[in-house]
């Protein structure tokens, strides 16, 4: 069987790629800030104040950029997270199709497709992503070969994505599991037993403890 490429790999590059080009996105608004002259414009100057509403405006769309970038790249968003995406959004036509193209990114690791249906969408998603000229250097990992090996597991439902880091959390879970087992021995089973019977056996006596502590408690007081 040919090795499984770790879809895991694949879809970190990819999010990695939006992510910059928000990052590049939010640079390029920094430069379009206005030059402000020092200190607070006066009133009687409204060209300086219209600069300095614009330059504060652009700044904090520059904050919520940085601020909720994390939903360019989220696998879900739920309807608070998609009107936020809008909000910040508005104006800038170009980050809301790298969220869509995102989206179709991770519609082709859906296990109710097979790998032709997978690679169809892949087909269309490079023709789509060749139209926008802007996008760059940016998600040129969507033209990778990698991209389509990562989708062989998609045929087979008890063949999951292999990797060095997949195999260590696997290595950890049956070592986990080991000692788990290993306390679980007879002799621990019949001990534990043995503690709660004999804490069932003086729970009356442990009451009737508490009820007088309380009642000296409350005569001292």
């Amino acid at each position: 069987m040919p090795h499984q490429l770790c879809t895991f790999h694949v879809i970190k590059e990819l999010t990695k790629g939006v992510l910059r080009a928000v990052a590049s996105e939010r640079a390029r608004l920094a430069k379009s800030k206005p030059k402000l002259k020092r200190g607070r414009p006066s009133s009687k100057e409204k060209k300086a104040r219209h600069l300095a509403r614009k330059s504060k405006s652009i700044q904090q769309k520059i904050g919520d950029l940085f601020q909720d970038r994390f939903l360019f790249v989220k696998r879900r968003l739920t309807p608070s997270e998609r009107k936020r995406l809008l909000h910040i959004t508005r104006g800038l036509p170009h980050l809301r199709k790298l969220r869509e193209i995102m989206e179709h990114i991770y519609a082709l690791f859906d296990r109710r497709c097979h790998t032709p249906t997978a690679l169809g969408k892949l087909k269309k998603l490079r023709q789509w992503v060749n139209r926008f000229t802007w996008i760059g250097d940016t998600l040129k990992k969507v033209f990778s070969p990698h991209l389509e090996k990562a989708l062989t597991f998609l045929d087979d439902k008890l063949l999951p994505a292999t990797s060095n880091a997949v195999e260590r959390g696997n290595r950890r879970h049956r070592k986990m599991q080991k000692s788990v087992y290993r306390v679980r021995s007879q002799a621990c089973l019949e001990g534990r037993i043995a503690l709660d019977m004999l804490r069932e056996s003086r729970a009356e006596g442990r009451s009737q403890t508490t009820q007088a502590l309380h009642q000296a408690r409350r005569g001292s007081t």
